[in-house]
């Protein structure tokens, strides 16, 4: 999976999320089932100029929808496409990367995310509400997964060095705990 550098993809991984818990199970798979709805908005501002009719590489991020049957980690960012027709706008997805957190450990998954938007109407597509047709942040809608969501969790080097840090408790190189005298012999 590949990411344009933005200086938003880390707003978008700090967006917190309101609903209802993502399926997080023992063998460390993030897990979402078929037709699943989950709340998003886009992470800039997306606007469609005069013969422009899809825009690609956007950005979104989980937030607070009230028709939601699941939510994603407090901190996830969904990568998709927009296509205007018919004065609404297509979302679709194809992959995302979600940490979940618990307390100083983490868990990272990456990986296929293939939804579709509807907006908080229930139509598929969003309307537009203005010319040129732009969708914002704070714009809520919905995306619902066109297949079951299995993602395997990726290997987080930051937490197997805390790890071996905590395993140490003071002892050798990977937690030295400083002498109580000043001057080593």
């Amino acid at each position: 999976m590949s990411f344009k550098p933005t200086s938003f993809w880390l707003t978008a991984l700090a967006a917190p999320v309101f609903a209802t818990p993502l399926l997080a199970t023992a063998d460390t798979t993030l897990s979402l089932p078929n037709e699943a709805t989950v709340g998003v908005e886009v992470v800039e501002e997306l606007t469609f100029e005069s013969n422009q009719t899809r825009l690609n590489d956007i950005l979104l991020h989980p937030t607070q929808a009230t028709n939601a049957s699941h939510s994603l980690p407090e901190y996830c960012v969904i990568v998709g496409s927009a296509q205007l027709v018919d004065e609404r706008i297509r979302v679709t997805t194809q992959e995302a990367t979600c940490i979940e957190t618990h307390d100083a450990d983490s868990n990272i998954f990456t990986g296929e995310f293939s939804a579709s938007a509807y907006d908080q109407d229930g139509q598929y597509a969003i309307a537009c509400e203005s010319t040129p047709c732009t969708l914002s942040p704070g714009q809520t809608f919905l995306l619902t997964l066109d297949q079951a969501v299995e993602i395997e969790e990726l290997d987080n080097p930051s937490e197997e060095l805390n790890q071996q840090r905590r395993e140490a408790d003071g002892e050798g190189i990977a937690n030295p705990v400083p002498r109580e005298e000043a001057v080593p012999d």
